[in-house]
Protein backbone atom coordinates (compact mmCIF):
# COMPACT_ATOMS: atom_id res chain seq x y z
CA UNK A 1 0.00 0.00 0.00
CA UNK A 2 1.24 3.23 -1.13
CA UNK A 3 1.94 5.86 1.87
CA UNK A 4 -0.20 8.76 2.02
CA UNK A 5 0.89 11.81 0.31
CA UNK A 6 1.91 14.68 1.81
CA UNK A 7 0.77 17.76 1.59
CA UNK A 8 2.03 21.24 2.60
CA UNK A 9 -0.30 23.90 4.71
CA UNK A 10 -0.13 26.07 1.45
CA UNK A 11 -1.37 23.29 -0.93
CA UNK A 12 -4.25 22.39 1.61
CA UNK A 13 -4.90 25.82 2.18
CA UNK A 14 -6.09 26.58 -1.68
CA UNK A 15 -9.22 23.84 -1.06
CA UNK A 16 -11.23 26.38 0.94
CA UNK A 17 -14.61 26.58 -1.06
CA UNK A 18 -17.92 24.52 -1.16
CA UNK A 19 -17.13 23.55 -4.34
CA UNK A 20 -13.49 22.37 -3.18
CA UNK A 21 -13.26 21.85 0.70
CA UNK A 22 -10.63 19.77 2.23
CA UNK A 23 -10.07 19.78 6.26
CA UNK A 24 -7.13 18.74 8.38
CA UNK A 25 -8.19 16.24 11.45
CA UNK A 26 -5.28 15.00 13.75
CA UNK A 27 -2.68 15.21 10.58
CA UNK A 28 -5.00 13.70 7.72
CA UNK A 29 -6.10 15.53 5.38
CA UNK A 30 -10.18 14.93 3.90
CA UNK A 31 -11.48 15.92 0.73
CA UNK A 32 -15.03 17.08 2.28
CA UNK A 33 -16.60 18.07 -0.84
CA UNK A 34 -19.29 16.03 -1.21
CA UNK A 35 -19.98 15.33 2.61
CA UNK A 36 -20.35 18.91 3.75
CA UNK A 37 -23.65 19.45 2.70
CA UNK A 38 -25.31 16.29 3.93
CA UNK A 39 -23.40 16.62 7.31
CA UNK A 40 -26.31 16.94 9.46
CA UNK A 41 -25.43 19.68 11.35
CA UNK A 42 -25.15 21.94 8.07
CA UNK A 43 -22.14 22.85 6.00
CA UNK A 44 -20.93 25.96 8.30
CA UNK A 45 -18.82 24.41 10.70
CA UNK A 46 -17.33 22.82 7.94
CA UNK A 47 -16.57 25.90 5.67
CA UNK A 48 -15.29 27.79 8.43
CA UNK A 49 -12.54 25.17 8.54
CA UNK A 50 -11.54 24.65 4.88
CA UNK A 51 -8.49 24.71 3.73
CA UNK A 52 -7.90 24.49 7.43
CA UNK A 53 -7.25 22.36 10.80
CA UNK A 54 -10.14 21.25 12.04
CA UNK A 55 -9.16 18.64 14.72
CA UNK A 56 -9.89 20.69 17.94
CA UNK A 57 -13.79 21.19 16.94
CA UNK A 58 -13.96 17.53 15.48
CA UNK A 59 -12.57 15.94 18.46
CA UNK A 60 -14.38 17.77 20.63
CA UNK A 61 -18.01 16.12 19.45
CA UNK A 62 -16.49 13.58 17.70
CA UNK A 63 -14.98 10.15 18.24
CA UNK A 64 -11.58 10.01 16.35
CA UNK A 65 -12.90 6.77 14.06
CA UNK A 66 -16.21 8.74 12.68
CA UNK A 67 -14.30 10.07 9.60
CA UNK A 68 -12.75 6.84 8.64
CA UNK A 69 -16.00 5.18 9.23
CA UNK A 70 -18.14 7.62 7.49
CA UNK A 71 -16.08 8.46 4.44
CA UNK A 72 -14.69 5.78 2.33
CA UNK A 73 -10.57 5.94 1.77
CA UNK A 74 -11.10 7.80 -1.64
CA UNK A 75 -11.22 11.05 -0.14
CA UNK A 76 -8.42 10.60 2.02
CA UNK A 77 -6.23 12.82 0.20
CA UNK A 78 -2.87 12.79 2.01
CA UNK A 79 -0.77 13.64 5.68
CA UNK A 80 -0.14 17.29 6.83
CA UNK A 81 3.82 18.04 6.29
CA UNK A 82 3.95 19.48 9.64
CA UNK A 83 7.30 21.00 8.47
CA UNK A 84 5.05 23.45 6.56
CA UNK A 85 2.90 24.78 9.81
CA UNK A 86 3.42 28.61 10.05
CA UNK A 87 2.24 30.79 13.29
CA UNK A 88 0.01 32.25 10.84
CA UNK A 89 -1.79 28.09 10.05
CA UNK A 90 -1.99 27.53 13.45
CA UNK A 91 -3.94 30.36 14.77
CA UNK A 92 -7.85 29.83 14.58
CA UNK A 93 -10.19 31.15 12.09
CA UNK A 94 -11.48 34.90 13.08
CA UNK A 95 -14.67 33.78 13.58
CA UNK A 96 -14.26 32.12 16.98
CA UNK A 97 -14.30 33.43 20.48
CA UNK A 98 -11.47 31.79 22.76
CA UNK A 99 -12.88 29.25 24.64
CA UNK A 100 -13.92 30.46 28.33
CA UNK A 101 -11.64 28.68 31.21
CA UNK A 102 -14.05 27.58 33.85
CA UNK A 103 -11.68 27.34 37.36
CA UNK A 104 -13.05 25.45 40.21
CA UNK A 105 -16.38 26.50 39.78
CA UNK A 106 -17.56 22.89 40.22
CA UNK A 107 -18.35 21.90 43.93
CA UNK A 108 -16.41 18.28 45.20
CA UNK A 109 -18.92 15.52 44.06
CA UNK A 110 -19.31 14.68 47.85
CA UNK A 111 -21.43 17.42 48.40
CA UNK A 112 -24.08 17.05 45.83
CA UNK A 113 -27.44 15.72 47.66
CA UNK A 114 -29.98 15.79 44.67
CA UNK A 115 -30.51 16.01 41.18
CA UNK A 116 -31.26 19.58 41.40
CA UNK A 117 -27.50 20.03 42.85
CA UNK A 118 -26.09 18.68 39.52
CA UNK A 119 -28.60 20.89 37.47
CA UNK A 120 -26.95 23.79 39.51
CA UNK A 121 -23.85 23.07 38.73
CA UNK A 122 -24.19 22.45 35.57
CA UNK A 123 -26.14 25.78 34.95
CA UNK A 124 -23.13 27.56 36.70
CA UNK A 125 -20.31 25.36 34.79
CA UNK A 126 -21.69 24.25 31.08
CA UNK A 127 -20.72 26.33 28.13
CA UNK A 128 -23.38 28.58 27.95
CA UNK A 129 -24.84 26.64 24.49
CA UNK A 130 -24.33 23.62 25.83
CA UNK A 131 -26.84 24.61 29.20
CA UNK A 132 -29.26 26.30 26.33
CA UNK A 133 -29.37 22.92 24.69
CA UNK A 134 -29.91 20.43 26.92
CA UNK A 135 -32.13 22.47 29.57
CA UNK A 136 -34.15 24.04 26.95
CA UNK A 137 -37.97 23.33 26.09
CA UNK A 138 -40.84 24.31 23.79
CA UNK A 139 -42.09 27.71 24.00
CA UNK A 140 -43.39 28.52 27.84
CA UNK A 141 -42.11 25.68 29.33
CA UNK A 142 -45.63 24.50 30.54
CA UNK A 143 -45.27 20.68 29.83
CA UNK A 144 -41.61 20.44 31.00
CA UNK A 145 -42.53 22.16 34.27
CA UNK A 146 -45.80 20.33 34.68
CA UNK A 147 -43.45 16.83 33.92
CA UNK A 148 -42.28 17.65 37.62
CA UNK A 149 -44.92 19.19 39.63
CA UNK A 150 -47.42 16.95 38.62
CA UNK A 151 -45.28 14.22 40.60
CA UNK A 152 -45.78 16.59 43.61
CA UNK A 153 -49.46 16.12 43.32
CA UNK A 154 -49.57 12.62 44.06
CA UNK A 155 -49.61 11.42 47.85
CA UNK A 156 -48.74 8.32 49.31
CA UNK A 157 -50.87 6.10 51.23
CA UNK A 158 -47.91 4.41 53.57
CA UNK A 159 -48.48 1.44 55.60
CA UNK A 160 -46.96 1.07 59.12
CA UNK A 161 -45.53 -1.48 61.69
CA UNK A 162 -44.29 -3.47 58.05
CA UNK A 163 -40.55 -5.39 58.95
CA UNK A 164 -38.77 -3.38 56.28
CA UNK A 165 -35.40 -4.18 57.58
CA UNK A 166 -34.03 -5.52 53.75
CA UNK A 167 -35.19 -4.00 51.22
CA UNK A 168 -34.69 -5.07 47.22
CA UNK A 169 -34.71 -2.24 44.34
CA UNK A 170 -34.13 -4.89 41.48
CA UNK A 171 -36.39 -5.15 38.49
CA UNK A 172 -36.45 -6.56 35.18
CA UNK A 173 -36.43 -4.37 32.17
CA UNK A 174 -37.16 -6.39 28.47
CA UNK A 175 -35.82 -9.72 30.31
CA UNK A 176 -32.62 -8.34 31.26
CA UNK A 177 -31.89 -7.63 35.37
CA UNK A 178 -31.00 -4.29 36.77
CA UNK A 179 -30.37 -2.86 40.28
CA UNK A 180 -33.25 -0.21 40.31
CA UNK A 181 -35.96 0.17 37.78
CA UNK A 182 -34.46 3.65 35.79
CA UNK A 183 -33.02 3.66 32.22
CA UNK A 184 -30.99 6.18 31.15
CA UNK A 185 -32.78 7.96 28.28
CA UNK A 186 -31.32 9.13 25.11
CA UNK A 187 -30.02 11.93 24.50
CA UNK A 188 -27.75 13.52 21.33
CA UNK A 189 -23.80 14.41 21.66
CA UNK A 190 -23.07 14.06 25.40
CA UNK A 191 -19.65 15.19 24.22
CA UNK A 192 -20.57 18.30 25.08
CA UNK A 193 -20.53 17.86 28.57
CA UNK A 194 -17.69 15.76 28.75
CA UNK A 195 -14.92 14.56 26.89
CA UNK A 196 -16.19 10.75 26.83
CA UNK A 197 -19.61 11.52 26.67
CA UNK A 198 -21.99 8.51 26.01
CA UNK A 199 -18.75 6.07 26.98
CA UNK A 200 -18.51 7.62 30.52
CA UNK A 201 -22.15 7.24 30.95
CA UNK A 202 -21.99 3.72 29.59
CA UNK A 203 -19.36 2.58 31.80
CA UNK A 204 -20.98 4.54 34.98
CA UNK A 205 -24.48 2.37 34.40
CA UNK A 206 -22.54 -0.46 33.89
CA UNK A 207 -20.60 0.21 37.28
CA UNK A 208 -24.38 0.42 38.95
CA UNK A 209 -26.30 -2.27 37.10
CA UNK A 210 -28.40 -0.39 34.49
CA UNK A 211 -29.26 -0.21 30.84
CA UNK A 212 -28.57 3.49 28.79
CA UNK A 213 -30.30 4.03 25.73
CA UNK A 214 -27.75 5.49 23.64
CA UNK A 215 -29.49 8.12 20.99
CA UNK A 216 -28.88 7.91 17.07
CA UNK A 217 -27.10 11.61 17.22
CA UNK A 218 -24.87 10.17 19.88
CA UNK A 219 -21.45 11.72 19.73
CA UNK A 220 -19.98 8.79 19.58
CA UNK A 221 -20.31 5.38 17.07
CA UNK A 222 -22.28 2.82 18.59
CA UNK A 223 -19.82 0.41 18.39
CA UNK A 224 -17.41 2.71 20.42
CA UNK A 225 -19.70 3.01 22.72
CA UNK A 226 -20.46 -0.65 23.32
CA UNK A 227 -16.72 -1.09 22.97
CA UNK A 228 -16.51 0.91 26.08
CA UNK A 229 -18.39 -1.92 28.42
CA UNK A 230 -16.75 -4.47 30.45
CA UNK A 231 -17.59 -8.02 28.68
CA UNK A 232 -21.05 -9.56 30.05
CA UNK A 233 -20.94 -13.22 30.49
CA UNK A 234 -23.47 -14.49 27.50
CA UNK A 235 -26.14 -11.50 28.13
CA UNK A 236 -26.76 -8.77 25.99
CA UNK A 237 -24.86 -5.70 26.89
CA UNK A 238 -26.45 -2.90 28.96
CA UNK A 239 -27.62 -1.37 26.26
CA UNK A 240 -30.61 0.24 23.82
CA UNK A 241 -30.98 1.77 21.03
CA UNK A 242 -33.02 4.67 20.46
CA UNK A 243 -33.95 4.88 16.38
CA UNK A 244 -34.38 8.49 14.37
CA UNK A 245 -35.61 6.67 11.18
CA UNK A 246 -33.99 9.08 8.77
CA UNK A 247 -35.07 10.35 5.10
CA UNK A 248 -32.74 7.64 3.54
CA UNK A 249 -34.41 4.97 4.57
CA UNK A 250 -31.06 2.63 3.69
CA UNK A 251 -29.16 4.10 6.06
CA UNK A 252 -30.74 3.61 8.76
CA UNK A 253 -31.15 -0.13 7.90
CA UNK A 254 -27.80 -0.24 8.27
CA UNK A 255 -27.73 1.22 11.41
CA UNK A 256 -30.19 -1.10 12.61
CA UNK A 257 -27.92 -4.32 11.22
CA UNK A 258 -24.70 -2.75 12.92
CA UNK A 259 -26.52 -2.56 16.09
CA UNK A 260 -27.76 -6.20 16.16
CA UNK A 261 -24.37 -7.26 15.30
CA UNK A 262 -23.36 -5.69 18.33
CA UNK A 263 -25.48 -8.25 20.32
CA UNK A 264 -28.28 -5.37 21.25
CA UNK A 265 -31.64 -6.81 21.48
CA UNK A 266 -34.35 -3.56 21.76
CA UNK A 267 -34.89 -0.75 19.53
CA UNK A 268 -36.96 2.35 20.90
CA UNK A 269 -38.40 3.94 18.13
CA UNK A 270 -38.76 7.54 18.53
CA UNK A 271 -42.35 8.70 17.65
CA UNK A 272 -42.95 12.20 19.40
CA UNK A 273 -39.99 13.99 17.07
CA UNK A 274 -40.80 14.45 13.95
CA UNK A 275 -39.65 17.70 13.96
CA UNK A 276 -38.17 19.98 16.89
CA UNK A 277 -40.08 22.21 18.44
CA UNK A 278 -39.57 25.82 19.04
CA UNK A 279 -37.02 25.90 21.88
CA UNK A 280 -36.53 29.55 22.67
CA UNK A 281 -33.52 29.38 25.21
CA UNK A 282 -31.44 26.95 22.59
CA UNK A 283 -32.47 29.83 20.04
CA UNK A 284 -31.62 32.47 21.46
CA UNK A 285 -27.99 31.45 22.51
CA UNK A 286 -26.21 32.40 19.44
CA UNK A 287 -23.75 30.31 18.26
CA UNK A 288 -21.21 32.52 16.62
CA UNK A 289 -21.22 34.46 20.20
CA UNK A 290 -20.71 31.29 21.79
CA UNK A 291 -18.00 29.13 20.41
CA UNK A 292 -17.40 25.40 21.50
CA UNK A 293 -16.90 23.79 18.63
CA UNK A 294 -20.49 22.73 18.12
CA UNK A 295 -20.93 21.30 14.70
CA UNK A 296 -24.66 21.66 14.65
CA UNK A 297 -24.70 25.00 13.16
CA UNK A 298 -26.11 26.16 9.19
CA UNK A 299 -25.15 28.60 6.91
CA UNK A 300 -22.78 28.67 3.51
CA UNK A 301 -20.16 30.88 4.77
CA UNK A 302 -19.56 31.79 9.27
CA UNK A 303 -21.49 29.72 11.50
CA UNK A 304 -24.23 32.52 11.68
CA UNK A 305 -28.18 31.84 13.26
CA UNK A 306 -30.61 31.62 10.92
CA UNK A 307 -33.64 33.61 10.68
CA UNK A 308 -35.36 31.48 13.09
CA UNK A 309 -32.36 31.78 15.44
CA UNK A 310 -29.38 28.99 17.08
CA UNK A 311 -31.60 26.23 17.70
CA UNK A 312 -29.18 23.16 18.10
CA UNK A 313 -32.02 21.22 18.72
CA UNK A 314 -33.55 22.44 15.57
CA UNK A 315 -30.46 21.82 13.68
CA UNK A 316 -29.65 17.86 14.76
CA UNK A 317 -33.47 16.29 13.22
CA UNK A 318 -33.05 17.73 9.51
CA UNK A 319 -32.43 14.29 8.82
CA UNK A 320 -35.57 12.96 10.80
CA UNK A 321 -38.44 11.24 8.64
CA UNK A 322 -41.62 13.27 8.69
CA UNK A 323 -44.03 10.63 6.76
CA UNK A 324 -42.77 8.40 9.37
CA UNK A 325 -46.73 6.82 10.27
CA UNK A 326 -48.00 3.18 11.77
CA UNK A 327 -47.85 1.64 8.23
CA UNK A 328 -43.77 1.34 8.22
CA UNK A 329 -44.22 -0.73 11.57
CA UNK A 330 -43.26 -3.86 8.92
CA UNK A 331 -40.61 -2.03 6.92
CA UNK A 332 -39.26 -1.68 10.98
CA UNK A 333 -39.64 -5.43 11.53
CA UNK A 334 -37.79 -6.65 8.29
CA UNK A 335 -35.22 -5.16 9.75
CA UNK A 336 -35.01 -5.48 13.01
CA UNK A 337 -36.06 -9.14 14.31
CA UNK A 338 -35.47 -7.71 18.33
CA UNK A 339 -37.54 -6.01 20.59
CA UNK A 340 -39.36 -2.62 19.79
CA UNK A 341 -40.01 0.29 21.88
CA UNK A 342 -42.14 3.22 21.08
CA UNK A 343 -40.79 6.27 22.92
CA UNK A 344 -43.01 8.91 23.01
CA UNK A 345 -46.74 7.61 23.00
CA UNK A 346 -48.87 10.69 24.40
CA UNK A 347 -52.85 8.66 25.02
CA UNK A 348 -54.31 5.88 25.42
CA UNK A 349 -55.71 5.42 22.03
CA UNK A 350 -51.80 5.03 20.73
CA UNK A 351 -51.57 2.73 23.66
CA UNK A 352 -53.61 0.40 22.53
CA UNK A 353 -52.65 0.55 18.63
CA UNK A 354 -48.88 -0.20 20.03
CA UNK A 355 -50.20 -3.42 21.74
CA UNK A 356 -52.09 -4.15 19.03
CA UNK A 357 -49.15 -4.18 16.70
CA UNK A 358 -47.68 -6.29 18.81
CA UNK A 359 -45.01 -3.89 19.74
CA UNK A 360 -42.94 -4.69 23.47
CA UNK A 361 -43.01 -1.74 25.19
CA UNK A 362 -44.05 1.56 25.30
CA UNK A 363 -42.17 5.39 26.41
CA UNK A 364 -44.97 7.53 28.08
CA UNK A 365 -42.90 10.66 26.84
CA UNK A 366 -43.49 14.46 25.62
CA UNK A 367 -39.91 14.58 24.94
CA UNK A 368 -38.99 16.47 28.12
CA UNK A 369 -41.25 19.08 27.49
CA UNK A 370 -39.21 19.66 24.18
CA UNK A 371 -41.64 19.37 21.48
CA UNK A 372 -45.34 20.44 21.72
CA UNK A 373 -45.60 22.30 24.91
CA UNK A 374 -49.24 22.04 26.98
CA UNK A 375 -48.56 17.87 25.35
CA UNK A 376 -49.83 15.86 28.60
CA UNK A 377 -47.03 15.35 31.73
CA UNK A 378 -45.89 11.65 31.62
CA UNK A 379 -47.48 11.13 35.05
CA UNK A 380 -50.58 11.95 33.79
CA UNK A 381 -50.62 9.45 30.81
CA UNK A 382 -50.16 6.79 32.92
CA UNK A 383 -53.10 7.46 35.12
CA UNK A 384 -54.82 7.89 31.11
CA UNK A 385 -54.02 4.17 30.64
CA UNK A 386 -55.06 3.18 33.45
CA UNK A 387 -58.39 4.72 33.18
CA UNK A 388 -59.25 4.39 28.82
CA UNK A 389 -56.59 1.52 28.28
CA UNK A 390 -55.63 -0.90 31.14
CA UNK A 391 -55.02 -4.14 28.83
CA UNK A 392 -52.07 -2.44 27.65
CA UNK A 393 -50.04 -3.49 31.03
CA UNK A 394 -50.81 -7.72 30.49
CA UNK A 395 -49.72 -6.84 26.49
CA UNK A 396 -46.33 -4.91 26.85
CA UNK A 397 -43.58 -3.11 29.44
CA UNK A 398 -44.52 0.53 30.06
CA UNK A 399 -42.22 3.10 31.29
CA UNK A 400 -42.48 6.67 32.16
CA UNK A 401 -39.85 9.67 30.65
CA UNK A 402 -40.59 13.11 32.12
CA UNK A 403 -40.08 15.11 35.74
CA UNK A 404 -38.68 11.87 37.04
CA UNK A 405 -36.35 13.89 39.98
CA UNK A 406 -36.50 11.75 43.28
CA UNK A 407 -36.61 8.04 44.35
CA UNK A 408 -40.49 9.08 45.72
CA UNK A 409 -41.38 9.95 42.28
CA UNK A 410 -39.94 6.50 40.93
CA UNK A 411 -41.89 4.34 43.39
CA UNK A 412 -44.94 6.66 42.48
CA UNK A 413 -44.51 5.54 38.90
CA UNK A 414 -44.05 2.07 39.56
CA UNK A 415 -46.84 2.00 42.07
CA UNK A 416 -49.32 2.93 39.20
CA UNK A 417 -48.22 0.23 36.86
CA UNK A 418 -44.90 1.50 35.20
CA UNK A 419 -42.24 -0.86 34.44
CA UNK A 420 -39.64 1.39 35.22
CA UNK A 421 -38.76 4.52 34.51
CA UNK A 422 -36.38 6.93 32.32
CA UNK A 423 -34.11 10.20 33.30
CA UNK A 424 -32.74 11.90 30.82
CA UNK A 425 -31.63 15.48 31.98
CA UNK A 426 -29.95 14.39 35.16
CA UNK A 427 -27.87 11.97 33.75
CA UNK A 428 -26.55 14.60 31.60
CA UNK A 429 -25.69 16.93 33.95
CA UNK A 430 -24.23 14.48 36.41
CA UNK A 431 -21.69 13.66 33.30
CA UNK A 432 -20.52 16.97 34.21
CA UNK A 433 -18.30 14.95 37.13
CA UNK A 434 -17.93 11.86 34.43
CA UNK A 435 -18.68 8.24 34.66
CA UNK A 436 -18.07 9.15 38.50
CA UNK A 437 -20.74 11.57 38.65
CA UNK A 438 -22.85 9.02 36.46
CA UNK A 439 -22.48 6.45 39.30
CA UNK A 440 -22.93 9.00 42.01
CA UNK A 441 -26.52 9.72 40.92
CA UNK A 442 -27.28 5.95 40.58
CA UNK A 443 -26.58 5.73 43.97
CA UNK A 444 -28.24 8.26 44.61
CA UNK A 445 -31.30 7.41 43.60
CA UNK A 446 -30.94 4.20 44.83
CA UNK A 447 -30.93 5.47 48.31
CA UNK A 448 -33.77 7.82 47.62
CA UNK A 449 -35.90 5.07 46.39
CA UNK A 450 -34.61 2.13 49.36
CA UNK A 451 -35.60 4.69 51.96
CA UNK A 452 -39.40 5.75 49.77
CA UNK A 453 -39.97 1.96 49.82
CA UNK A 454 -39.37 2.05 53.27
CA UNK A 455 -41.47 4.61 54.45
CA UNK A 456 -44.35 3.51 52.19
CA UNK A 457 -44.06 -0.02 53.53
CA UNK A 458 -42.94 -2.16 51.27
CA UNK A 459 -39.45 -4.23 50.63
CA UNK A 460 -39.48 -5.10 46.72
CA UNK A 461 -41.09 -3.20 43.73
CA UNK A 462 -43.30 -6.45 43.44
CA UNK A 463 -45.11 -5.20 46.62
CA UNK A 464 -45.90 -1.80 44.80
CA UNK A 465 -49.54 -1.42 43.87
CA UNK A 466 -52.31 1.90 43.25
CA UNK A 467 -53.55 1.68 46.13
CA UNK A 468 -50.36 3.19 48.22
CA UNK A 469 -50.76 6.30 45.90
CA UNK A 470 -53.55 8.62 46.13
CA UNK A 471 -54.00 10.73 42.72
CA UNK A 472 -57.57 12.60 43.66
CA UNK A 473 -55.44 15.62 42.83
CA UNK A 474 -54.87 14.66 39.53
CA UNK A 475 -57.88 12.63 38.11
CA UNK A 476 -59.87 15.26 37.17
CA UNK A 477 -57.76 15.69 34.79
CA UNK A 478 -57.24 12.53 33.34
CA UNK A 479 -59.66 12.11 29.85
CA UNK A 480 -62.94 10.02 30.01
CA UNK A 481 -63.48 9.44 26.52
CA UNK A 482 -61.87 9.28 23.68
CA UNK A 483 -62.92 12.59 22.26
CA UNK A 484 -63.96 15.61 23.83
CA UNK A 485 -66.58 15.10 26.50
CA UNK A 486 -69.08 17.63 24.55
CA UNK A 487 -67.41 19.71 22.25
CA UNK A 488 -68.18 19.10 18.60
CA UNK A 489 -66.74 19.88 15.62
CA UNK A 490 -68.75 22.76 13.60
CA UNK A 491 -68.90 22.89 9.91
CA UNK A 492 -69.27 26.47 9.58
CA UNK A 493 -71.36 27.60 6.26
CA UNK A 494 -70.30 28.78 3.34
CA UNK A 495 -71.14 32.56 2.96
CA UNK A 496 -72.34 33.67 -0.43
CA UNK A 497 -70.19 36.27 -2.35
CA UNK A 498 -72.46 39.81 -2.82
Amino acid sequence: MAEPKLLSTQQIAEHNTAKDLWIVVDGQVWDMTEFAPEHPGGIGIILQYAGQDASRPYNEVHAPSLLNKTLTSSKLVGTLDTSTISDDWAKPPPQENPKVQLKNEKPPLFTLLSTHDFEAVAEKTLAPKTWAFYSSAATDLVTHKANQTLFDRIWFRPRVLRNIKTRDTRARIMGQEVELPIMCSPAAMAKLVHPDGEKAIARGCQNKGIIQCVSTNASFPIDDIAGALSPTQGDPPPIFFQLYVSKTRSNSEALLHQVWDLGIRTVFLTVDSPLAGKREADERVRMDDDQQGIPMMTGAGKPMNDKRGGGLGRLTGSFIDEALDWSDLPWLRRHWKGRVVLKGVMCAEDASRAAAEGLEGIVLSNHGGRNLDTSPPAILILLDLQLNAPHVFERLEVYVDGGIRRGTDILKAICLGATAVSLGRPFLYSLNYGPEGVEYLIDMLKDELSVAMALVGITSLDQAHPGLVNTNDLDYLVPTTEGHPYARKRRRPLRAKI
